[in-house]
């Protein structure tokens, strides 16, 4: 059994299932699911699934509405390290609508720009025994001393890349793996040979991009290439970015690079199927 620290965003999410919205119109959905939600809890509940032991490193707080998500979390055995356990704060409420006809998602969240916890918050034996780290950059101060902590422990970091983040790019230079999505935009890149470019330039070893359901390019040790990825008639697209990181920080300790993008983006697509972040766990 591998052990991760996933660090960053923890939202409560209720999902709804229904036609596209348009405007001034209510809409009744056909289903509805609350869960856990941030990219680097969805993450740690996809990699305890996968047969690991899990720990997510964000701000959940005293609040009541946090039951659901402590709930949640503890239904998939995840473990929290709370940044502030004692703060009353609602915590971060998404909103996600998803396109019953397409899969596809419209997401309503105010992330963690209100709840950016200190470095200073970080549990002092939160590294041990573990064997890799995903950063979603929500929690970039925190984020920032774990790469710095790890690298000197000689555990992997990942990063999440679904979108650049101001702080990123002190984080860069700690990173063995950068995935990132097409929307993964750093200053001044345009097109994703910017993007590969400038992650080079911080000596990261493995680069990926992706791009929903076309194949994955990436770049490793020099080597350039594309991954394919399953073709599906997607349920819902809600998590699967967080789903496809998750997955490869499982494959990524047995396998190679290449294998391991390949093997994630089946899980990710498999998720595809189903409603929510979750049924495609508890549906198999």
């Amino acid at each position: 059994m591998n052990r991760g620290l996933f660090v960053g965003l923890v939202t409560l999410d209720l999902i709804y299932l229904a036609d596209a919205p348009k405007n001034n119109q209510k809409i009744v959905a056909t289903d509805y699911t609350v869960a856990a939600g941030g990219p680097a809890t969805n993450a740690a509940v996809t990699f305890n699934y996968l047969g690991n032991q899990s720990t997510v490193l964000g701000v959940v707080g005293s609040h009541p509405m946090t039951q659901l998500i402590r709930g949640d979390l503890a239904n998939y055995k995840v473990a929290i390290a709370d940044l502030e356990p004692t703060t009353n704060l609602v915590p971060p409420v998404s909103s996600i609508i998803v396109t019953q006809a397409t899969g596809e998602r419209a997401v309503v969240s105010i992330n963690a720009v209100k709840t950016q916890a200190s470095s200073a918050s970080i549990p002092p034996d939160i590294l041990q025994n573990v064997d890799i780290v995903l950063i979603d950059g929500h929690q970039m101060a925190v984020g920032d001393s774990i790469v710095q902590m790890a690298k000197a422990n000689n555990i992997p970091v990942a990063i999440d890349g679904g979108s650049w983040k101001p702080g990123f790019e002190q984080i860069l230079p700690f990173v063995d793996y950068a995935i990132c999505s097409a929307n993964f935009y750093p200053p001044n890149c345009q097109t994703g040979e910017d993007v590969f470019s400038y992650l080079s330039g911080f000596d990261i070893p493995h680069i990926a991009i992706t791009h929903g359901q076309e194949p994955i390019e990436y770049l490793s040790s020099t080597k350039t290439g594309i991954v394919d990825v399953p073709q599906i008639q997607a349920v819902d697209t809600l998590g699967a970015g967080d789903i496809f990181h998750s997955a490869f920080c499982h494959y990524i300790l047995r396998q190679s690079f290449t294998d391991a993008l390949a093997l994630a983006a089946n899980i990710a697509a498999d998720s595809c199927k189903f409603f929510g972040t979750r049924r495609w766990m508890d549906l198999r």
